[in-house]
């Protein structure tokens, strides 16, 4: 091929000369990608929580709404074959059955895992140390009323929460009646949501 001004012949490479292929750009694209994975996928992991603290007693605490806090989704399950449908078409119901029922080899353990889980998507704007604590009421207790709480120090930005009312508690007491899902901070309610039937 004849280039127009010199006038000798050279052969262009169009397709190893691309803008990601130029050796100024490998010293810091590559290293640029590593640290996106690495902050990304540090994002995307999460802590095992441990089972909620059991309180003997719920203290009734007073009420002081604050914006800076909000819980957004709660999302509520129950596992009893003998209380929800066992027959369903549906895959992710389907799934979240099978992921409760994982690692139980026989029917007493499967038995320990029947009851009312509770997913709760929070928020917090300031840095500050709060308590998440789940009340609720079952059928077997009239109306006294059980609590179950998490603590977190310096909670800034978006957490998730989960409560389990399963084994002995679910088997001996029945199935959840009524509950509300309060945040805590320095002894005050600052966020609540709750279900229909709590009074």
């Amino acid at each position: 091929m004849q280039c127009a001004p010199c006038g000798d012949l050279r052969e262009i490479d169009t397709v190893g000369q691309t803008r990601f292929h130029l050796p100024h750009m490998n010293r810091f694209f590559l290293p640029l990608c590593a640290i996106l994975t690495a902050v990304l996928l540090a994002g995307c992991a999460t802590t095992e929580e441990g089972p909620a603290n059991r309180l003997d007693k719920a203290d009734v605490l007073p009420l002081a709404l604050d914006d800076s806090y909000k819980i957004g989704k709660i999302l509520l399950s129950t596992f009893d074959p003998s209380v929800v449908e066992s027959v369903t078409k549906c895959e992710p119901v389907m799934f979240e059955r099978l992921r409760r029922t994982w690692g139980a080899i026989d029917q007493v353990e499967l038995s320990q895992r029947y009851g009312n889980y509770y997913t709760v998507y929070w928020k917090s704007a300031i840095p500050s140390d709060v308590t998440m604590r789940l009340e609720y009421r079952q059928a077997g207790l009239g109306n006294f009323v059980m609590a179950q709480e998490r603590s977190y120090s310096q909670a800034c930005g978006t957490y998730r929460s989960t409560f389990e009312v399963t084994g002995d508690d679910y088997l001996e007491a029945g199935c959840v009646t009524s509950w509300r899902i309060v945040l805590i901070k320095n002894r005050q309610i600052v966020a609540l949501g709750q279900s229909f039937l709590w009074k």
